[in-house]
C-alpha cells in the first residue's frame, strides 16, 4: 500500500478525535448514538473505496463533496436497501462529523457546507407505535416483586413510564439526580446535547422510587452511583440496555398472554411514546409536552399525535393502582482498507 499522503492522515485523525472523544463527551452520553456516528462514516468510506477507487494514499476533504454525498445516499438505497428514513439518519451523522472538522479547521468548513445542501431522502411518515391504557397495566403486573429483580424491573418501568424519559437517560441517571423529598418530588434528567430539564414525578412513583432506593442503596446512597446498576455490589457500573431489553421482551411475552395489545418487541421507547400520547389525552398543552420529552423542534413532538387512543383514558390511574407494588503505522499494514486507515474496523 503507498504511503498515506498528510491529508488522509488529517482527516483519520479526525475522524478518530471525533469517535473517541468529541460526540462522547460533548454531543451524547448514548453508545447508540456515537455507533451510528461511526457507522455513518465508515459507511461513506467504504461508498469512496468501492466507488470512487479512493484509497488512503489519495484520500482529501474534497472527496467530501456534495456530488460524492449524493452518490453515497444513492448507493446506501439502491446498493444496500436501507430505508429512506435510515439513510437521512447516516446523513445527519455525516454532516455532524463534517461540521465538527470545519469548526476545527475553517479550510474544511466548505464540506460541511456541502453536506448540509444535500436534500434528505423522501420518506414516509411512520406512525409511532404506543401502549394503550391495558397494556400498560399488563405489563406492570407481570414482575415478580418477591424477587429482587422483578423489584428492580418494576421500579425501572415506572420511572420510565412517569418520566417518559430516554432509556439512556435512565440509565445514566444517577443518586444526585433524583429529588424526592420535598412537596413536588422531582428528577433532573440530562438529554441530547448535555442538556438538564425537570421532570416532577407523581407521588406514587416516588414511592416506588423511595422504596426501591432503599433496598438497593441503602440509608445512605452514595451521590455519584447509577439508580440501576448491573452488579449486585457494584453501583458505579451502569446497567446496559442490551440487558434491559432482555427483560422487557421477557415480561412483554408473558403480559401478551393477557393482553394482546402488548407488543411482543417491547422496549423501553413504547412507554415515552405511551406517556405523550396519553399527556395529549389529558389535555397537557403540545409545546410543554415538547418540552417534557426534551425535543428541540416541535415538529418532531407531533409524531405523537397519532397514537392518541381514548380520549377518557386516564394514564395517571395506572400508576395510582401500583401502591400495593413494591417495587504501527497504517499504511505499512498489509490490505488495510480505507475505513480500518481511518480506525473504524
Amino acid at each position: 500500500m503507498k504511503k498515506a499522503n498528510k491529508e488522509a492522515l488529517a482527516i483519520s485523525s479526525c475522524i478518530t478525535s471525533f469517535v473517541s472523544d468529541y460526540a462522547p463527551k460533548h454531543k451524547t452520553d448514548s453508545s447508540h448514538t456515537v455507533k451510528a456516528y461511526k457507522t455513518a462514516i465508515k459507511l461513506f468510506l467504504d461508498f469512496l473505496e468501492e466507488s470512487k477507487h479512493v484509497s488512503p494514499s489519495s484520500l482529501g476533504w474534497s472527496d467530501f463533496s456534495r456530488e460524492n454525498i449524493e452518490g453515497w445516499l444513492e448507493w446506501l438505497k439502491e446498493g444496500r436497501n436501507n430505508e429512506p428514513s435510515s439513510c437521512n439518519v447516516r446523513l445527519a451523522s455525516l454532516r455532524e462529523f463534517l461540521k465538527y472538522a470545519g469548526e476545527r479547521d475553517i479550510s474544511v468548513l466548505s464540506c460541511y457546507q456541502c453536506a448540509a445542501s444535500v436534500k434528505k431522502l423522501k420518506a414516509p411518515r411512520k406512525k409511532v407505535s404506543g401502549l394503550t391504557k391495558d397494556a400498560v397495566k399488563a405489563i406492570m403486573a407481570v414482575p415478580d416483586t418477591a424477587t429482587r429483580t422483578g423489584r428492580r424491573d418494576l421500579a425501572f418501568m415506572v420511572l420510565t413510564y412517569a418520566t417518559a424519559a430516554r432509556i439512556d437517560e435512565i440509565l445514566s441517571m444517577k443518586i444526585s439526580q433524583i429529588h424526592l423529598e420535598g412537596k413536588k418530588p422531582y428528577v433532573n434528567v440530562v438529554g441530547k446535547g448535555r442538556k438538564t430539564r425537570t421532570l416532577y414525578v407523581l407521588p406514587k412513583a416516588s414511592l416506588h422510587l423511595k422504596v426501591y432506593i432503599q433496598e438497593f442503596h441503602g440509608n445512605k446512597p452514595e451521590s455519584d452511583a447509577y439508580l440501576f446498576y448491573a452488579k449486585r455490589t457494584d453501583t458505579h457500573r451502569q446497567l446496559t440496555q442490551p440487558a434491559i431489553d432482555k427483560r422487557l421482551k421477557s415480561i412483554a411475552a408473558v403480559a401478551h398472554e393477557s393482553c394482546r395489545d402488548v407488543p411482543l418487541n417491547l422496549h423501553a421507547h413504547h412507554f415515552r411514546h405511551a406517556r405523550a400520547s396519553h399527556w395529549l389525552e389529558e389535555g397537557i398543552n403540545i409545546v410543554q409536552i415538547s418540552f417534557l420529552l426534551g425535543h428541540e423542534q416541535l415538529q418532531t413532538t407531533m409524531v405523537y399525535l397519532d397514537i392518541t387512543t381514548d380520549d377518557e383514558m386516564k394514564a395517571l390511574e395506572i400508576l395510582e393502582t401500583e401502591e400495593d407494588k413494591k417495587v504501527t503505522p497504517k499504511w505499512k499494514e498489509k490490505g488495510n482498507s480505507l475505513s480500518a486507515f481511518c480506525n473504524l474496523k
